[in-house]
């Protein structure tokens, strides 16, 4: 599976510069590549984020998430996320899963991974704790 070279600039955007809150990735069948499907603004949430994953379809991601720890530090760590809810198609499940690592190797500087299957399993409560 190819990675289109924007999808390598467009995250060295959101981890350098900041442009961007989170990325959304596609795979792109029929020219076997993936690529940038959605860009999130630096002032959008979490919830713009979640609503941008299909629900019968795979995807990857990644976000940008800021907190705070619990010595008052103000902190950031970026999330990568598989999306492959258990509604789509098997053979986009197996595509996904068979490219994903491959595909993360080429986003240098990913800090956390959550798989997910449904919304639950990447709300923000578990982004909260995961990045503690």
């Amino acid at each position: 599976m190819a990675v289109n070279d924007e999808c390598k600039l467009k995250f060295l955007e959101l981890k350098s510069k900041r442009n961007f809150r989170f990325i959304v990735f596609k795979i792109d069948e029929k020219i076997q590549q993936v690529t940038v499907e959605k860009l999130g603004r630096p002032d959008e949430s979490y919830d713009d984020f979640t609503a941008c994953f299909p629900p019968n379809e795979c995807r990857y991601a990644v976000f940008d998430f800021d907190f705070v720890t619990d010595e008052n530090c103000q902190k950031s760590k970026i999330f990568f996320i598989a999306w492959s809810p258990d509604s789509s198609k098997v053979r986009s499940k197996m595509l996904y899963a068979s490219s994903k690592d491959r595909f993360k190797r080429e986003l240098d500087g990913i800090q956390v991974e959550l798989q997910a299957t449904d919304p639950s399993e990447m709300s923000i409560d578990i982004v909260k704790a995961r990045a503690m």
